[in-house]
């Protein structure tokens, strides 16, 4: 009787934690971009999860979701970003040497509650707004912190599939 061995397609921890980023970010409203964040210790156990949405008890039926006109008409004075989610719906206040996954490089305004809180590395998936003055206020920042990385993820299959249908 041939010995059964172990599955050699499972998820690396980057895949698993970028993945739990991605689906946090399914539960986010903005009709444009859902962004999810995850939050894993040195021991690889997840301590927090967030995603892009407006504070508790802003309705999401009341504020606007608009990208461009006025200031106040626009989502940007409302929304907290999903690192912002993740270190505050974390299960410890000390985040020191943990690793926070995100679909997209932070904004300058997550990445000062990212060093603040003691995050040692940012893993990122896309850095499509680079050339903004946000995220270059954010690398710039990251570069002078001498306590934090960050490095793009590049993942080594396409799709992960999950399904919710279970047979009975």
């Amino acid at each position: 009787m041939a010995k059964l061995r172990k599955r050699s397609d499972y998820l690396s921890w980057d895949e698993y934690f970028m993945a739990v980023a991605l689906l946090s970010a399914e539960r986010s409203k903005d009709p444009n971009t859902q962004v999810g964040a995850c939050i894993a210790n040195d021991q690889n156990k997840i301590v927090g999860v967030g995603y892009n949405g407006f504070p508790i008890g802003c309705s999401d039926d009341e504020l606007p979701w608009d990208r461009q006109g006025d200031f106040l008409s626009t989502k940007y004075p409302y929304v907290c970003h999903a690192e912002l989610n993740a270190v505050l719906n974390a299960i410890s206040t000390d985040l020191r040497g943990c690793r926070i996954y995100v679909g997209l490089f932070p904004c300058n305004e997550c990445t000062k509650v990212i060093i603040q809180s003691g995050i040692s590395e940012i893993v990122y998936l896309s850095d499509k707004y680079r050339d903004s003055e946000q995220v270059r206020a954010s690398k710039r920042m990251l570069d002078m912190a001498a306590n934090i990385s960050y490095r793009r993820f590049v993942p080594s299959k396409n799709t992960i599939t999950l399904s919710l249908k279970v047979e009975v």
